[in-house]
């Protein structure tokens, strides 16, 4: 297959998953008058391994690289939601990046040389977006595996205009490690903790074998 090829199969990819999207969830509404707020995404570290450079290819689509014939190893995981403020009201333009390990526990950050592992070329390790009119932001990564101390998990950082920004971390429901992860066991109670977990679903529409995950994401 041609570079240009992949490249058109790759943007129609990302297009049909954020369609779906669109047509699957609903736009969360709130009314002006609503006598509760919504409570902030609770924050947590950036870690040892915020990528130290955005060079080259950064998009949403960690799965496979500019310039690498082979694709990420793992499955496949959409990962989508919407950026809202406490009062419900979507926030478009915003900055969201993420970044994790690949399907071998490493991360792509010169300083992550546990165990001498090889970071896997064929994933992207990072990525970064901004979120549309609506505040819906989309990544296509792998799921994460876990690693000695941590529960699989993907990291967010998040920065709306004039905001204060958000780092944080997504858990996955029913790992078994997040019972002994200390960060994950340490961001709150347990209607807390429920706001930094997804619940994939198969996705076979879009992407045989690949899985959807769900996170809105409140800013303070």
């Amino acid at each position: 297959m041609s570079a240009n090829s992949r490249l058109i199969t790759r943007r129609n990819l990302i297009a049909a998953a954020t369609t779906s999207l669109v047509m699957a969830q609903p736009l969360i509404s709130f009314s002006s008058a609503a006598a509760t707020r919504l409570q902030p995404t609770p924050q947590q570290t950036k870690g040892p391994f915020y990528p130290t450079q955005w060079a080259g290819d950064i998009d949403n689509d960690l799965v496979t690289v500019t310039g690498v014939d082979t694709r990420a190893m793992g499955k496949v995981l959409h990962i989508q939601g919407q950026i809202l403020d406490v009062r419900g009201a979507r926030l478009p333009d915003t900055m969201v990046e993420i970044w994790q390990v690949d399907n071998n526990g490493v991360y792509l950050h010169p300083n992550d040389n546990r165990g001498n592992r090889r970071v896997e070329k064929g994933f992207q390790g990072r990525g970064r977006t901004q979120t549309d009119r609506d505040g819906r932001y989309s990544f296509r990564t792998i799921r994460p595996v876990a690693y000695p101390g941590r529960t699989p998990h993907i990291h967010f950082h998040v920065k709306a205009p004039g905001r204060r920004a958000l780092s944080t971390q997504l858990y996955f429901k029913g790992e078994t490690k997040n019972k002994t992860d200390w960060l994950f066991k340490n961001a709150g109670n347990a209607e807390t903790r429920a706001k930094l977990i997804t619940d994939p679903q198969p996705y076979d529409q879009v992407e045989a074998g690949a899985q959807i995950g769900q996170f809105d994401i409140i800013l303070a």
